[in-house]
């Protein structure tokens, strides 16, 4: 089955010549968004971040004109078109600043995420040959200094907070100043932006490597034009709306929102920092916010301890309030009657619970974005019966990056939605989803053979990924293709599903299933220890430390029997029969995480081998 408008053998190399189809108003490249969104919509408060307390404000002209000088920095500097420059920082305006410059300079940009190992950044720097690195810190240079000098290519760093202590460097200012006094005319920027092409690679992502190597993924400026605007499609966006920006901008799901920002001249806002988001957005009162999963199930968390720590009766309000958010949630999904008495119930609970939800987020938030893993059923009917809507979609870096995505108008439960326009996705005869459409990559740089392995005979991307299709069109993800493992019995097992519903225990903060090859499937579990404090308190448990809470087999017990209560259902070869707990959350920082929060299993298997073998060892 394939959920497109468009026949089974059209290549996804066909519909990326889109620059016909676009309407005469609408953007060929990304430096064309930036200044046509300005001449749209002008507004003094384009990007907004916070310093010394308060809020400041650049303008959509400010932005045009500060790339501008950028792009005609880097020429003042050697780059020109088709040459690299990598961005190594936090999320700021100088971020989205120095991407624009990029863009019109025709230089090819290569987002690096803050939280990869200095190894990994040198990989990056040498593989793209980089010629500029833009850092926002001086402790960021300390960080990865002892691996510059391995990177020949790279010929300068650029500051975006000034450049002392840094020898060599130049600061962001002093690259725009340069610019502006450049010995080649004032119509140089203009000149450097007419040349570009929507087929030029307008970036080079690296995937965070889940498995093997990192690949430079290249995206053109139609891939991602094209995707910014379908993906868009069904949304009802305007200058009026206020998203805060929290996800890192090196990954194409964030980076590609900001564009649909500046795009709608939305007044942008950018979070101080992780630790800061609550503070943000109380602050900004976001009406959208993209987030991944996590953040979701996060916020949930912390109002379940704050319910649990409230006393017994907070708590049993709490849940019977959840209980009644889904049973709306399901009711309103499927356009079902919803009884007077569930509507009193809702009201008493919206009331008492859910005005809670919509407060932590500012209050005004019609719309969250979600993707980048998966979103349990759970939590996203909690949400959405709590009066804060979530849209779950679906895509890769290789994708630009949405493939499928619900939306105000079509979305259904356990779903990541329909195509996006002029995206068409099939299911081959493994299972594995298969897309086609002007967001597929150009490729992977330098390495022809892992691109030909992304496609199919007839031109479509193989996502990697297994999944289904439903009469109405919706797709389904059931798992990565590569995370599928066998028992030793010969049982295929998908980790992800399984895992999914272990977290709905609230005492689970992270789980891995395992299994691979061995009799039966068990997993490693990191607990929520907030929960657990509470849970021993309650119990009047003497207060025990993370090592002794890992250990202690009444809480051993407890996580079985939560473990076999959310597992219900599950074929006797997929049940966990074994666990053990974990004191250290997994982190990107740690090696468990991708920076895009996904589980690194091979790394985790090797660091948590000799555990994983007393697990077995029995067997």
């Amino acid at each position: 089955m394939i959920v497109a408008a468009d026949s089974r053998n059209a290549s996804p190399r066909a519909a990326i010549g889109r620059g016909e189809k676009l309407l005469s108003d609408e953007p060929k490249t990304i430096a064309e968004l930036f200044t046509k969104a300005a001449a749209k919509h002008d507004r003094s408060d384009a990007l907004n971040f916070k310093l010394g307390g308060s809020w400041h404000a650049i303008s959509s002209k400010t932005i045009v004109e500060r790339a501008e000088a950028i792009a005609t920095g880097l020429y003042s500097l050697g780059l020109r078109k088709g040459d690299r420059a990598a961005i190594l920082a936090a999320n700021s305006p100088e971020w989205t600043l120095a991407d624009a410059g990029c863009q019109f300079a025709g230089v090819i940009d290569v987002p690096i995420y803050t939280t990869l190992a200095p190894e990994s950044v040198r990989y990056i720097l040498n593989d793209s040959s980089s010629k500029v690195l833009f850092l926002d810190t001086g402790q960021a240079y300390e960080r990865i200094a002892a691996i510059l000098a391995e990177c020949p290519s790279l010929e300068q760093i650029v500051l975006f907070n000034g450049s002392e202590g840094v020898a060599g460097s130049i600061s962001l200012r002093e690259l725009e100043e340069g610019g502006k006094a450049g010995k080649h005319g004032e119509g140089l920027a203009e000149e450097l932006r007419n040349v570009i092409d929507p087929e030029d690679t307008a970036t080079l992502i690296y995937t965070s490597g889940t498995t093997g190597e990192p690949k430079g993924v290249m995206l053109n400026h139609n891939n991602i034009i094209s995707n910014v605007i379908d993906a868009g499609e069904k949304y009802t966006f305007s200058k009026d709306d206020c998203p805060l920006s929290v996800l890192p901008l090196s990954h194409v799901f964030e980076r590609s929102a900001m564009y649909l920002y500046v795009l709608n001249g939305m007044a942008v806002h950018y979070a101080e920092s992780v630790d800061k988001v609550p503070d943000n957005l109380a602050e900004v009162k976001p009406t959208i916010f993209v987030g991944v999963p996590r953040i979701f199930e996060k916020v949930y968390a912390k109002a379940k301890l704050k319910a649990a720590q409230g006393g017994s009766l907070k708590e049993k309000i709490f849940d019977w309030a959840i209980e009644v958010a889904k049973a709306f949630a399901v009711k309103s999904e499927k356009n079902e009657p919803i009884s007077l008495l569930l509507k009193l119930k809702h009201a008493i609970a919206d009331r008492l619970v859910y005005a809670k939800f919509r407060e932590f987020f500012g209050g005004r938030l019609r719309s969250c974005i979600t993707g980048g893993a998966a979103l349990s059923d759970d939590i996203n009917l909690i949400f959405t019966g709590a009066g804060v809507p979530i849209m779950q979609g679906y895509g890769l870096t290789e994708t630009s990056p949405v493939i499928t995505s619900n939306n105000p108008q079509a979305a259904r439960l356990g779903t990541v939605g329909k195509p996006i326009h002029n995206m068409k996705v099939r299911i081959a005869a493994d299972g594995e989803i298969e897309a086609s459409g002007p967001g597929v990559m150009q490729g992977y740089y330098n390495k022809e053979e892992a691109t030909r392995g992304a496609f199919t005979e007839d031109g479509w991307f193989r996502t990697g990924d297994i999944g289904e299709i439903d009469a109405d069109g919706f797709l389904k993800i059931t798992d990565r293709k590569k995370e599928l493992f066998k028992t030793s019995g010969g049982k295929y097992i998908a980790p992800s599903p399984i895992e999914q519903m272990i977290r709905s225990s609230r005492f689970v903060n992270q789980v891995v299933l395992i299994g691979n090859e061995r009799r039966f499937a068990a997993a490693l579990i990191v607990p929520n220890f907030e929960m657990l404090d509470s849970y021993a308190k309650h119990k009047s448990i003497k207060p025990m430390s993370r090592g002794e809470f890992c250990r202690d087999k009444r809480i051993i017990d407890l996580f079985e029997r939560q473990i076999a209560a959310a597992t219900k259902g599950l074929a006797k070869f997929e049940t966990v029969k074994k666990i053990a707990l974990i004191e250290a959350e997994m982190t990107v920082e740690g090696g468990e995480l991708t920076p895009t929060m996904k589980l690194k299993r091979r790394v985790i298997d090797e660091k948590y081998k000799e555990l994983i073998d007393g697990i077995y060892a029995d067997e």
